[in-house]
């Protein structure tokens, strides 16, 4: 009997097999972010045309060799979410060494935003009962990373039985578009409804709008809209941590806010 194949490790050999002709930071970004223009595109009609320019812009950094692998590293993502629900992108940043801890980037491990997940959604039938009054749970990620969070999310929910792709909507933000190209990838293949956002949390500033396959086919902009205009004030989401003092020494480094989902 064949011994499967670790999906982690197939995807690290797939990048750093073009490491020696590439630096494997930009081509590490660069894989992620054509991979999610590619889904994009296929459902973003109003972005296409920007996007396919830029997809042709990073494409043509790259010998033919290279930008083949590309798909092939989408492919054996899709198979590694297809067997099991987990921070896949943030297992591979991590095993290639491109995360930049200067920068405060730490993934959380995927095992403990399950634990963080479960606690959110609460015991009991908090979660079906929200979702009978509300019609769906929302979910606010205001530094999502990789998405860890939110694929917990979906799977705590999936694990009481609720069909996450039709009973819940996340709103993800990142200031790193790298993180966001990744969560993004992860969300799409899993069906997430989920609207993901180039910006910073605690700025309000907001560059890039990235909206799932699941978001855009589900008419979730419809039922968002609709039930922002029959509900009453909406309580305020739970204050950011303070930034970090700066560093004695050296050029500071942006402030990446903690990862603290809410729900509502």
């Amino acid at each position: 009997m064949a011994v499967p194949s670790d999906p982690i490790k197939a995807i690290c050999k797939l990048l750093q097999s073009a490491q020696y002709r590439h630096d494997i930071h930009r081509l590490f970004s660069d894989c992620m972010e054509t991979a999610a223009i590619a889904i994009s595109n296929a459902v973003d009609l109003r972005q296409r045309d920007a996007r396919e320019a830029r997809y042709m812009e990073i494409v043509g950094r790259y010998d033919r060799e290279t930008v083949e692998m590309f798909p092939r590293v989408l492919a054996e993502l899709a198979l590694a979410l297809e067997e099991e629900h987990r921070d896949v992108l943030g297992l591979v940043f991590g095993e290639l060494g491109v995360a930049n801890t200067v920068r405060g980037q730490f993934f959380t491990p995927y095992s403990l935003c399950r634990t963080m997940a479960a606690m959110t959604l609460g015991g009991g039938d908090s979660a079906k009962t929200l979702i009978e009054e509300k019609g769906f749970i929302s979910g606010m990620e205001p530094a999502c990373g990789a998405g860890a969070m939110v694929i917990a999310l979906a799977d705590a929910l999936h694990a009481q039985g609720i069909n996450y792709q039709r009973h819940l909507h996340v709103t993800a933000v990142d200031i790193d578009p790298r993180a966001v190209h990744m969560a993004y990838l992860q969300f799409s293949l899993l069906h997430i409804p989920a609207h993901v956002v180039v910006g910073n949390s605690l700025s309000l500033e907001t560059r890039e709008n990235w909206y799932t396959p699941a978001h855009i086919l589900g008419g979730w902009n419809a039922k968002l809209a609709k039930r922002e205009a029959t509900r009453g004030p909406v309580a305020p989401l739970p204050p950011v941590a303070e930034p970090p003092p700066a560093a004695p020494r050296g050029k500071p480094e942006p402030y990446r806010a903690p990862s603290q989902l809410s729900l509502f």
